[in-house]
């Protein structure tokens, strides 16, 4: 096998392939036909090399890219599927097929990524591919950029696929606000500045202390010392995005603040009914339940990724590798973590108010960023060992 040029790994890349950590990211993507196995191969012979992190594998210290030949038929993997497997529905075999494959570790000797063609029926489509590679490769958008480059339209096979639409940063300052006088958008401004300033000190805060005594309650949903190693099991349900946009629009709020209001709505209903299980008591054979079995001031956190690119959406390969793009390839992004809010609501709307409002907040602060920065001088400064101990204890278990 050739070796060609060494590149050093990004401060993100450092942390993400240590053996310790392992982060992975895994992509399911349904087809209305079954996946011809040669097409796939074909597209990926070509544009494989197009980007030097798919077409290189780690150094033995994991600090640097070495490029090398890719022989891409070791990276497709068509399993040979029983129908006695499939039983009812496909849908439960690929969440299992997927659910092995996060004990199955990528191997190291060759780039860190590989596609699975499941020629499956399921509900919502006829056949299922799963791209997985290692989140030191890329993040979420610039492998989704290499994919689109790797597609072409049915309509006219010389012109690469424009699936997805450009998107766009919604304004901080209200339309009508930008017509009143200098004076008052001065104020407005000044207050905005000193509110941005207060939410990062305390996200920062938090954050420290999250890292050094700070945890969250604990529920039937939190893990043990082990979590991490444990084996992991997925589901997944469909919903209709044409349904989330009608609640955006009526709520004036984005996708993803309808997303976590969904998402609160479900752990509440869920923990309700873990901790009625529990706290029923059988009095005389007769089961007593509550309405509201929910421990009050409950601290219930997730971990949020955020894009900290200047220019949003997805972009053409082309454009992200160019230098100083705005919108520029790698791991280009941080966490934050997001504080749910874990109650029992008879309005299914306060769910998307409280939503709205956490996200609003969240925004006007540079929490992400300066995880990001002290990230960076930590492991120029402490080394990658430390690092790794400092992300293990503040993000791992929230993500």
């Amino acid at each position: 096998m050739k070796n060609e040029e060494e590149e050093p790994l990004s401060p993100m890349a450092r942390v993400f392939q240590s053996p310790d950590i392992d982060l992975c990211a895994i992509i399911n993507i349904g087809f209305k036909t079954k996946i011809n196995p040669d097409v796939v191969l074909d597209a990926l012979k070509q544009n494989v090399y197009k980007h030097p992190r798919f077409s290189s594998k780690l150094s033995e210290n994991g600090e640097k890219w070495i490029e090398t030949e890719v022989n891409v038929e070791d990276h497709v993997i068509v399993p040979y599927i029983d129908p006695e497997d499939i039983c009812e529905g496909g849908q439960s075999f690929v969440d299992d097929y997927i659910s092995r494959l996060t004990l199955i570790p990528l191997d190291r000797s060759r780039p860190l990524w590989d596609i699975h063609i499941l020629n499956v029926k399921t509900s919502y489509a006829e056949a299922v591919g799963v791209i997985r590679f290692n989140h030191a490769l890329a993040d979420g958008m610039s492998f989704i950029s290499l994919v689109l480059a790797c597609t072409h339209k049915t309509s006219n096979p010389d012109m690469l696929s424009t699936a997805i639409p450009s998107v766009k940063r919604r304004s901080t300052v209200s339309h009508s606000l930008k017509k009143t006088g200098w004076f008052l958008t001065a104020i407005f401004t000044i207050g905005s500045t000193m509110r941005l300033i207060w939410n990062t000190l305390v996200d920062m805060f938090l954050l420290f202390a999250t890292m050094l005594f700070l945890k969250d309650t604990k529920t039937p949903l939190k893990g043990g010392a082990n979590v991490r190693s444990n084996p992991k099991t997925f589901y997944h349900r469909n919903i209709s995005l044409d349904d989330i946009k009608l609640i955006k629009n009526a709520m004036n709020m984005t996708i993803n603040d309808v997303l976590l209001g969904i998402t609160q709505a479900a752990l509440s209903s869920y923990l309700n009914r873990r901790y009625e299980h529990e706290n029923n008591n059988e009095e005389d054979g007769v089961l007593t339940s509550y309405t509201n079995n929910l421990p009050d001031r409950i601290r219930f956190r997730a971990g949020c990724t955020v894009n900290l690119r200047s220019d949003i959406g997805f972009k053409p390969l082309a454009e992200m590798m160019v230098k100083d793009s705005k919108c520029r390839w790698g791991n280009y992004f941080s966490f934050i973590i997001l504080p749910l809010s874990i109650s029992l609501e008879t309005d299914p709307l306060v769910y998307l108010n409280k939503s709205k409002a956490m996200m609003a907040r969240t925004k006007h602060s540079y929490q992400a960023a300066l995880t990001y920065f002290l990230i960076k001088i930590s492991l120029k400064v402490l080394g990658a060992k430390v690092n790794k101990l400092s992300f293990v204890c503040i993000f791992v278990d929230y993500i």
